[in-house]
């Protein structure tokens, strides 16, 4: 008799253990998933003379009233993009910053939620492996879900132009078509990751998925001046350069965020595929010499340039020198809402 009473109290016991550990991820759930959105997305293609609309979706978190962190896939080559709220309100955003590399982008609403629930960015290098985390999203466009999983590990990807580390965070935590941009959340309630892409044989989720860290997208787009958060780049080194008949070291660029400041000043992005001494890179965009003047030589002169920036804002003109077609060549930004375009050709 003892024996099956302490069985039904070992029994019971694990019951309510396993309440408790529900009941805990409610409660994150009801606190935190009003803070995440779902992005719709509309891109416009010219085929044959007749266009064509295709969609997507993808999910996103609100960390300031009017701006969202999502992955840069979601949103890049978008015409169109809508976030819906989990109170059914939609509103108008704009890429403000897409960074490919590292898969994070940053879009800003065209107004702002009347009653947002912003989220905080933690610091993702004090979440341990192994600690329990969530993702809420919009999985095959199903909004609102909640998976709950495990920090399983750690990527490394090199670094950003700037020194900025590429970090990925691999989970166990069900991820699917839909929850690309969505928020990593730690027991707490922070945002330690922003959902990228799955390692898959089945086409499906295998187990294995990946989250960009939140230092990572606070450093390669939170952390930059408005200028430096616009555009990607890849810094070359002086071997490089040449075999490319290019004036010395320096960054060339890869992707340009249309409506950033440096977007509307000119900036020219590459768009013929290659490979490089191992290195995929896009050809034929601008190549950086100076910004503000700056020499682009190293990562390490990069990060001083970031630094410089850093404390200037979004009104400040800034000077970047380019190498274009043969000739070097001065865009100059007067601000963040009327940029000009200064050629001023050295020969």
């Amino acid at each position: 008799m003892r024996l099956i009473i302490g069985f039904v109290f070992i029994l019971v016991s694990s019951i309510a253990n396993s309440a408790s550990f529900d009941a805990d991820f409610a409660k994150l759930y009801e606190k935190h998933s009003k803070s995440v959105v779902t992005i719709y997305t509309t891109t416009i293609s010219t085929i044959n003379g007749s266009s064509r609309a295709s969609s997507g979706v993808g999910s996103g978190v609100l960390i300031e009233k009017d701006q969202i962190l999502t992955a840069a896939h979601v949103v890049d080559g978008a015409h169109i993009i809508h976030v819906q709220f989990s109170d059914g309100e939609r509103i108008k955003a704009d890429v403000v910053a897409s960074l490919d590399a590292s898969d994070v982008a940053l879009i800003k609403l065209q107004r702002s939620h009347p009653k947002p629930t912003v989220a905080t960015l933690a610091n993702s290098d004090e979440t341990p492996i192994g600690s329990e985390v969530f993702i809420i999203g919009s999985p095959f466009g199903i909004t609102q879900t909640l998976s709950v999983g495990h920090l399983s590990g750690r990527m490394d990807r090199g670094l950003l132009v700037g020194g900025a580390p590429i970090e990925f965070l691999q989970t166990d935590t069900a991820i699917n078509t839909g929850n690309s941009g969505g928020p990593m959340f730690n027991t707490a309630g922070e945002v330690i990751g922003i959902v990228s892409f799955i390692l898959t044989k089945s086409g499906g989720f295998d187990g294995v998925g990946f989250a960009t860290s939140s230092n990572t997208a606070r450093q390669a787009l939170l952390s930059s001046s408005g200028v430096l958060a616009g555009f990607e780049g890849i810094m070359l080194d002086d071997f490089t350069a040449r075999l490319l008949n290019l004036p010395g070291p320096g960054l060339l660029v890869q992707r340009v965020v249309a409506d950033s400041i440096i977007g509307r000043a000119g900036l020219q992005a590459g768009d013929v595929s290659s490979e490089i001494n191992g290195q995929s890179m896009l050809l034929g965009g601008d190549y950086i010499l100076e910004i503000n003047g700056l020499i682009c030589e190293t990562p390490h002169d990069f990060e001083m340039i970031r630094a410089s920036t850093i404390a200037l804002d979004d009104s400040t003109p800034y000077a970047i020198k380019i190498f274009r077609q043969g000739k070097v060549i001065e865009l100059v930004t007067e601000s963040s809402t009327g940029p000009t375009l200064g050629l001023h050709i050295q020969k």
